[in-house]
């Protein structure tokens, strides 16, 4: 409980800390972080489709033979497609655009979608 109570002061401290002394250089800041974050989250996305796209055919093949369950198989697919889906999530949850003021590119789901009209 001590610890607790030392963390919850030391977090409003950081808090009024951040409100008091911000600026204008802190919302370039926290620009250019968002836009490292959005081509971080593109790349690994990349990276976790390839992977689980060898894991799926792999999961498929052990199912037909009887050697897992097909819910392991549907579980993987499940997982790919919420983790295409991310970026529409992302999007619709906060109401915009992720990584719109960067110059990288933004977040967008990828089932075909770019994002545009919407």
């Amino acid at each position: 409980m001590r610890n607790l109570k030392k963390m919850l002061t030391l977090c409003s401290f950081a808090f009024l800390f951040t409100v008091l002394f911000a600026d204008a250089s802190h919302a370039q800041l926290m620009n250019v972080a968002t836009g490292k974050a959005v081509t971080i989250f593109n790349h690994v996305k990349m990276i976790i489709f390839v992977v689980g796209g060898f894991g799926l055919v792999g999961i498929a093949f052990q199912a037909i033979f009887g050697k897992v369950k097909w819910t392991w198989f549907a579980g993987l697919a499940v997982g790919l497609a919420i983790l295409a889906a991310a970026g529409a999530i992302v999007n619709y949850a906060t109401g915009d655009k992720m990584g719109k003021n960067s110059a990288s590119e933004q977040v967008v789901d990828t089932f075909g979608n770019s994002g545009q009209g919407i």
